[in-house]
C-alpha cells in the first residue's frame, strides 16, 4: 500500500518508493504530501464538525421539552436512532484529534492520516442517517408521518448520491484529457 488515487497517503506510505513518486509528481516531498493531507483532512473534518454539533446540540435539548412526553413510540424510536447516530458521528469525528494527541512526535503522520481518513468517511455516513432521521422526525411531528417518511427519504438518497455515489464515480472516471494513473494502475484501487 501507498497512495490513494488522491495522493493521500495509505498504511505503508513511509515505507514504499511509490508514495514518494507520488509526492515527487506533485512537486512535494513525502513530508509535504503528508502534511497538505493533514491539513486537507483537518479543514473537512471542522465542516463536518459543524453541522453534527447543531444537530447533537438540538437533540439533547429536545428531551426536555413539553412536547417530548407526547411522542409515540414511532417517534421515539426515530429519535433514539437520530440521538445515537448523531453521537456516534461526534466521537468519530473528535476521535483524529485523541489519536492524533497520542501518537503526536512518534512519526506516525501517514498512519494517522490513514486512520482519520476512515472514521471521518465513518462519521459522515452517521451523520446522514442522523439529518435523515432527524428530517423524519421533525416532519413526522410537525406535517404528519407520511410527510416525515419522504422528507427523511428524500434526504438521506440526496445526501447518499452527492455524498458518496458522485465521489465514487468520480474517482472511477478520470477527467477529460487525462490518460489516467501512471502505470496504468487503477484509480479506484486506492
Amino acid at each position: 500500500m501507498d497512495v490513494d488515487g488522491d495522493g493521500a497517503p495509505t498504511a505503508g506510505a513511509r515505507r514504499t518508493p511509490s508514495a514518494l513518486r507520488r509526492a515527487e509528481e506533485r512537486g512535494e516531498t513525502l513530508d509535504q504530501l503528508l502534511d497538505r493531507n493533514l491539513a486537507e483532512l483537518l479543514q473537512e473534518l471542522r465542516v463536518a464538525f459543524t453541522g453534527v454539533q447543531v444537530l447533537f446540540a438540538f437533540l439533547l435539548g429536545l428531551a426536555f421539552t413539553q412536547r417530548f412526553a407526547d411522542l409515540d413510540e414511532f417517534a421515539l424510536t426515530v429519535y433514539t436512532v437520530t440521538l445515537l447516530a448523531t453521537a456516534l458521528a461526534t466521537v468519530l469525528l473528535i476521535a483524529p484529534v485523541s489519536y492524533h494527541r497520542l501518537v503526536f512526535r512518534r512519526r506516525l503522520k501517514a498512519s494517522l492520516i490513514v486512520v482519520a481518513d476512515r472514521m471521518l468517511v465513518t462519521g459522515l455516513a452517521l451523520l446522514v442517517l442522523a439529518i435523515s432521521s432527524g428530517v423524519l422526525l421533525v416532519l413526522d411531528v410537525a406535517l404528519g408521518r407520511g410527510p416525515g417518511v419522504v422528507g427523511g427519504a428524500l434526504v438521506l438518497l440526496v445526501a447518499g448520491v452527492t455524498w458518496y455515489a458522485l465521489p465514487v464515480w468520480a474517482r472511477r472516471t478520470p477527467p477529460a484529457g487525462d490518460p489516467g494513473p501512471p502505470g496504468g494502475e487503477d484509480r479506484a484501487a486506492g
